[in-house]
């Protein structure tokens, strides 16, 4: 490989790591939105990435919580989706205000039907309707996410920094990266500008490899030019 050749691939591959790198990032299954209020109805979305180049997403499985079970769920048909919402008999009986509850709907199962299977670069919502939303710090939904070759994601972390971290819908908890109100200041001033570092140094690397990325096609470009000329 000549000097213009590994100076033009220098660029490219620099310009596909800085574009890839935010999408991989932000490929999770998520919940939106991830709060809500004790003893209300939510209406929330599940959103579900296809992080595979060469299998689709077939099938999607949410567990619900067992110990503190949520009454209603009901979900909004998406098209080419067949839903199931499973009733099981619930580990222990639960109280819930004057009622001791025995069963509940315990997970809820989306499979594609042929054809509208999510793909390389698509997303699909799932909605769904729970109440009344449990008076508990946060409501943990598992979810497994099934691939047409067989391969099964489990987003179950519940840690900072989990690799499949789990869709969870704050109730009393304040949600991950926000603070208490009662925080002090030089707490609060300590986290924020922790995290304003992080986020400008992902920019500036970001940034950095875009311009190195620029740089190496306009020299290449700039070579091939001269050579041409000679």
């Amino acid at each position: 490989m000549n000097r213009t050749a590994a100076i033009t691939a220098a660029g490219a591959a620099a310009l596909l790591l800085t574009l890839a790198a935010p999408l991989s990032a932000s490929a999770h299954v998520t919940v939106s939105p991830n709060t809500a209020p004790a003893g209300s109805y939510a209406l929330i979305d599940i959103t579900v990435p296809n992080e595979s180049a060469t299998a689709v997403t077939n099938k999607i499985e949410v567990t619900l919580p067992t110990d503190t079970p949520i009454l209603s769920v009901s979900y909004v048909p998406v098209a080419g989706w067949d839903t199931e919402l499973v009733r099981t008999t619930l580990p222990a009986p639960v109280k819930v205000g004057d009622n001791t509850i025995t069963e509940a709907v315990t997970k809820v199962v989306w499979t594609a039907t042929p054809g509208h299977e999510i793909s390389a670069g698509q997303l699909q919502v799932f909605p769904l309707s729970l109440g009344p939303i449990p008076d508990t710090g946060s409501i943990v939904l598992t979810a497994d996410q099934t691939y047409s070759d067989g391969t099964v994601v489990s987003w179950t972390g519940t840690e900072s920094g989990a690799e499949h971290p789990a869709p969870i819908i704050y109730v009393n908890d304040v949600p991950a990266g926000e603070h208490h109100a009662e925080a002090t200041d030089g707490d609060t001033h300590s986290d924020t500008a922790a995290a304003g570092t992080s986020d400008a140094l992902a920019r500036g690397l970001g940034i950095g490899g875009l311009v190195v990325g620029v740089i190496g096609i306009v020299v290449a470009v700039t070579a091939l030019r001269r050579k041409a000329t000679v």
